[in-house]
């Protein structure tokens, strides 16, 4: 996992994306208990040219060059399965601009506060995400204040009541 995350953080040095953050259930796992999941959400922000147009080109050709392998949606590197997700709305942007800095063994790594996982697993919706956000709130320091911008901010808080709403 390390030598992924290096890889990663190599993106950034070399600017080939603003920046990067751990999201989904990897991120989950700096919070809370280990949940299971088959591969690391890696959340980028890819710089606009000047014509404004985004192409993730020269980030697969970086990444190729350093051993990684397509399977299916995934790139294996360094031996982790990595899903690489451009920021697709102003929410994820939001999350990767305020990640926090986090440490896994000696390589230095940013995941996505835990608001901004509750908050994207509240927009997308599946059960899965439900149940990270009932695993986030119950085990998670959550800033309740935080959560409650973001959630009004990105028009989400009629999915927080109901979300609020199914659990016992």
């Amino acid at each position: 996992m390390e030598q992924t995350l290096r890889v990663l953080n190599e993106l950034s040095d070399r600017k080939l994306v603003e920046t990067y953050a751990i999201g989904g259930a990897m991120a989950a796992f700096f919070y809370s208990e280990v949940v299971v999941t088959e591969d690391l959400d890696a959340f980028i922000l890819i710089p606009s040219s000047s014509s404004g147009l985004v192409t993730m080109a020269p980030v697969y050709d970086f990444l190729k060059g350093r051993g990684a392998t397509e399977r299916r949606e995934h790139l294996v590197i360094a031996g982790t399965l990595v899903q690489l997700i451009p920021a697709y709305d102003s929410l994820t942007e939001e999350a990767l601009r305020q990640a926090i800095e986090k440490t896994v063994g000696k390589t230095p790594t940013r995941v996505m506060r835990a608001e901004h996982l509750i908050a994207i697993a509240l927009k997308t919706g599946r059960a899965k995400d439900h149940a990270r956000v009932a695993l986030l709130l119950e085990e998670a320091d959550i800033d309740a204040a935080s959560l409650t911008d973001i959630l009004s901010r990105h028009d989400l808080l009629d999915r927080w009541k109901r979300f609020k709403a199914s659990q016992p």
